[in-house]
């Protein structure tokens, strides 16, 4: 029988084209020593079994069990457990990145009974209510493919309520009442309520990854990468590690050189009390990963470590996800980074220089899709200038066009022949199609990573 399932143990970056990109790093992190959360690959293989069944393979629940029960060891804590209950994520990683085409699910195992005991167990109620806010509201959206406005317009209502336009307002009972508004919206959107049992959380979050390899934003971007249509998505149950636990938490991203000019130096975003996909998703705004230091120079001294440490090991620019739980720091990602095209030229130079690759390799690091962005169009240095604004640069080149402000008009102004500027508080990957179609992209919040 074909083994569909593997410990983040078992594995080694060499295995991409079974475990997916992001399985393979996470477990050849997890074999450097490098402190990973405990967890688990479901392979490309099921994937592509279960879309050409239309239904699971025979034998891969069982596996799911058995892991899920390992896993549960290595904790101590048990999946659905009312009083010290065990949360992992769900998350896709195909053979190539693919950042944010496919779906994510995080704090799987909450339900009405176990937020009172993550509750008391922490003594955080807000934590443990923002938690699980989260999950009700990324398994609509997401599992079940319900409309995120709707959701989104709630959080908006509830923050509007409270005079405010940040999250970190809403106290315990905001939350509370904000994670019932979304499980009316679930009941009233689908016609069946929130799932109460972990087991089927987990079971359908694995299958809405598996779909999502054929989501409409996921073909789109298989497309204009030109990433073949029949590798599918592994699949990563993990243990979660807790960036929105408070002020002593946070999540960010890293990158050991910096991908727009190549130089070395501290490159990122960070952001206090939230959890990863805060900070991708640009709904606040981050800080600077050098501001990690006086917040936390522990976390940030062992961050640089091992960024050093994974540089050095894939002889290659590493793009890091990271969350630090109470001060403990936890490495959730890596891969090898994207790059302008300036940057592939300088750290091929430098990593040349420094012993890590040979000259032949040097070459092919430089790639013709990148040399043709040297042709990008750039302002004029001695042309004439009037400051109207200033922001944060998070790519090459200058466009000029129309502002448009949703994706639809992107589209069909740009199939009439008319350039445009798509204009949003923060893109989401349901924007893919506008921000292909646009010239250039400006959100209001948001960092160089989101």
């Amino acid at each position: 029988m074909t083994r569909y399932v593997y410990d983040f143990t078992e594995g080694s970056m060499e295995q991409k084209e079974l475990l997916g990109g992001k399985g393979a790093n996470l477990a050849e992190m997890t074999n450097l020593g490098i402190p990973v959360p405990p967890g688990f690959t479901i392979t490309t293989e099921a994937c592509r079994a279960y879309l050409a069944d239309g239904d699971v393979p025979a034998g891969l629940d069982d596996e799911i069990d058995e892991h899920v029960a390992a896993l549960e060891q290595a904790m101590g804590r048990t999946l659905g457990d009312k009083d010290d209950p065990l949360l992992v994520s769900v998350r896709s990683g195909g053979k190539f990145s693919m950042p944010g085409m496919m779906n994510t699910v995080l704090n799987i195992g909450l339900n009405d009974e176990s937020v009172e005991g993550l509750a008391a167990l922490t003594g955080n109620p807000r934590f443990a209510w923002d938690s699980y806010r989260r999950l009700v509201h990324m398994f609509g959206s997401t599992v079940l493919g319900l409309d995120d406005e709707h959701f989104e317009e709630a959080i908006d209502a509830a923050k509007e309520a409270k005079g405010t336009t940040d999250d970190l307002d809403l106290d315990t009972d905001d939350l509370k009442a904000l994670t019932e508004r979304y499980k009316e919206l679930i009941e009233q959107d689908s016609g069946a309520p929130f799932p109460q049992d972990p087991r089927e959380q987990l079971r359908a979050s694995v299958i809405a990854v598996f779909d999502s390899w054929n989501g409409d934003r996921a073909v789109l971007y298989r497309r204009r990468e030109r990433i073949p249509d029949d590798l599918g998505t592994a699949v990563n149950i993990q243990a979660m590690a807790f960036g929105n636990r408070g002020d002593s938490s946070g999540s960010g991203v890293a990158f050991t050189r910096d991908p727009a000019t190549g130089e070395q130096g501290v490159y990122g975003d960070y952001l206090q009390n939230a959890q990863g996909e805060d900070v991708v998703a640009g709904i606040r705004n981050t800080l600077s990963l050098s501001d990690l230091e006086a917040l936390d120079k522990k976390s940030y001294d062992e961050l640089l470590g091992h960024m050093q440490r994974l540089e050095h090991h894939y002889r290659d620019m590493c793009d890091i996800e990271f969350t630090v739980e109470d001060g403990k720091l936890w490495m959730l990602q890596t891969r090898v980074g994207k790059r302008t095209a300036a940057a592939a030229f300088r750290i091929a130079n430098d990593f040349l220089d420094e012993g890590l690759i040979t000259e032949d390799e040097a070459l092919l690091r430089v790639t013709g899709e990148q040399l043709a962005q040297l042709m990008f169009p750039n302002f004029d240095s001695d042309g004439e200038r009037t400051l109207l604004a200033s922001g944060m640069s998070a790519s090459p080149g200058a466009a000029v066009g129309q502002a448009v402000f949703d994706s639809a008009t992107a589209v069909r102004k740009a199939e009439a022949g008319t350039p445009v500027i798509l204009v949003r508080r923060e893109t989401t990957p349901d924007d893919l199609h506008g921000m292909v179609a646009a010239n250039g992209i400006l959100t209001s919040r948001g960092g160089k990573t989101s």
